[in-house]
């Protein structure tokens, strides 16, 4: 016999769309999916009425490509604060968020929107290369930071962008990769542990 579909076809769309979500499983939509319908019809059309509003109210920035207001100016760019002689190139605009959560980082920024792979179609002309070429013509930077992921895809980026900025700019840099805060050395791998010695400091 046929087993019964518990979910009426509205609730399957719904679950299917929230599954497309990077890191959402099928409990994982189940309890947002509930969660929602517990609270009522209101709570649906505000989070579906902010969706939308996504597409009409944010953008891209022409200049870094990280996400601002629709006709506004971009918050990153215009702050005066910030030291123009520094450019840090990361792979998203989530990336961006995480740096500045550091409070360490005061320069300009290049959002990649994805990494080289041509397995997934993801080309040096998908990078805004040509957006990052305007930027160094205005000959204010001095120091690219390559802050791409230390993946197979993510080392290839910044290889191929080290190669293509290559006397350009005064330095090219990349940031370290070391040992997570209260690890001990029985639990590390030794790619990590090898990045952590070649990216050492001097401490005394």
């Amino acid at each position: 016999m046929k087993a019964v579909n518990a979910y009426p076809p509205s609730l399957r769309r719904c679950l299917e769309e929230l599954q497309k979500l990077p890191g959402i499983g099928p409990k994982s939509a189940q309890r947002i999916l509930f969660h929602l319908l517990e609270r009522g019809a209101g709570a649906s059309v505000e989070l579906a009425e902010t969706l939308l509003a996504l597409g009409k109210r944010v953008e891209r920035c022409p200049d870094c490509r990280a996400f601002k207001e629709a006709g506004a100016a971009c918050a990153l760019c215009g702050d005066p604060s910030r030291d123009g002689r520094l450019l840090c190139i990361v792979e998203s605009a989530a990336d961006v968020l995480l740096i500045e959560g550091t409070g360490e980082f005061r320069g300009h920024y290049h959002v990649l929107h994805g990494l080289l792979s041509p397995m997934k179609g993801i080309h040096p002309e998908q990078l805004g290369l040509e957006v990052l070429d305007r930027r160094l013509g205005g000959g204010t930077v001095e120091e690219v930071i390559l802050a791409t992921p230390p993946t197979a895809e993510g080392e290839a980026t910044a290889s191929y962008l080290a190669n293509h900025l290559a006397g350009r700019v005064a330095q090219i840099s990349r940031i370290a990769y070391g040992l997570p805060v209260g690890t001990d050395f029985q639990y590390v791998d030794t790619l990590t542990l090898s990045r952590a010695l070649s990216g050492r400091r001097r401490f005394l």
